[in-house]
């Protein structure tokens, strides 16, 4: 009997479309993703919580061949060939700006937005958050039906002056996105069991 039996209000079918039977795709089918499935994911993923609802995530998304090619050239070698065919591309970003939108999202304390921009902090506090979305919007993908390949090997500031140069925004991850192809999945590797993970005191 699974550990989860009875304890989730997830049905099975939802526990393996996020979880059990999701992987992270190293290739993808040319199957489009649509601007209309990336606002769906959007929509449903922005719900998270964020300190302060803060929402620092900031996407990229990378389509045409010219800005795919300008992407790839910052890709670490081992990321080139997935990103060069994969149908999209997201570029996930956090916004150390994020408190000129504190009036809309955080409207019970007016003085958010000023206590912020005076936060030497901020950038910090920015990334941290935008990670968590990251985290958020990788199952968002598997919501869809789709596959994500999230990478960490980039040049970060390549990338930013490339695609951010007029902003305040740093990058996170680039993530794959898509219907996985044939041979998308390396072997899966274990997981770290309850107890090595779980300190009750």
């Amino acid at each position: 009997m699974s550990t989860t039996e009875g304890m989730l209000a997830l049905e099975q079918a939802a526990q393996e479309l996020l979880f059990t039977e999701a992987r992270t795709a190293n290739t993808f089918t040319d199957e489009p993703v649509s601007t209309e499935q990336v606002q769906a994911i959007y929509d449903l993923v922005k719900w998270g919580p964020t300190a302060m609802n803060t929402q620092p995530l900031r996407l990229v998304a990378v389509r045409s061949p010219e800005a795919r090619e300008r992407l790839v050239a910052h890709m670490a070698d081992g990321n080139k060939a997935k990103t060069a065919s994969a149908p999209l591309t997201l570029i996930v970003t956090s916004d150390a700006d994020f408190h000129e939108h504190l009036p809309q999202v955080f409207p019970h304390k007016p003085d958010a937005r000023d206590m912020m921009a005076a936060n030497p902090g901020r950038e910090q506090m920015a990334r941290f958050n935008a990670s968590i979305q990251l985290g958020y919007l990788i199952v968002g993908i598997r919501a869809a039906g789709l596959a994500a390949g999230p990478m960490a090997g980039f040049d970060a500031e390549g990338l930013k002056k490339e695609f951010l140069a007029d902003t305040n925004q740093h990058v996170v991850a680039v993530v794959n996105v898509g219907k996985p192809g044939p041979d998308a999945w390396f072997p899966r590797n274990p997981r770290l069991d309850y107890a090595q993970v779980v300190t009750e005191v």
